[in-house]
């Protein structure tokens, strides 16, 4: 998904994959990985040097929708946490994980 929206805008700004990888200080190997949809959890680091490059929000990489923006309400601290988990290495399928360990936890606390 990030990399068909990075590859999607790329083009559109009629920009080659070397210019990209060149301009953001990145491997072309490693921007073609993201592309190709290989490397799907690419570093925030890496993510917002290619956002710069393309002059476009960060935000419209990241977000399943093409919401610029997190929506209104959002809590801030649930996107710093999201973001610290996303630099720190976790996949969004450890992530996953954790959270049904803990509903699982809790509802073995509730059953005693």
């Amino acid at each position: 998904m990030i990399g068909n929206k990075i590859k999607e805008v790329r083009e559109k700004k009629n920009m080659s994959i070397t210019e990209l990888a060149r301009r953001a200080g990145i491997a072309k190997s490693y921007l073609s990985s993201i592309e190709r949809g290989i490397q799907k959890n690419p570093s925030i680091q890496k993510l917002e040097k290619i956002a710069e490059v393309l002059d476009i929000d960060i935000h419209l990489l990241i977000n399943k929708s093409d919401e610029q923006v997190p929506a209104e309400g959002l809590d801030p601290e649930w996107i710093d946490l999201a973001r610290e988990a996303m630099e720190s290495g976790i996949s969004k399928e450890q992530f996953k994980e954790f959270l049904e360990f803990s509903k699982w936890q809790k509802q073995k606390n509730q059953e005693k």
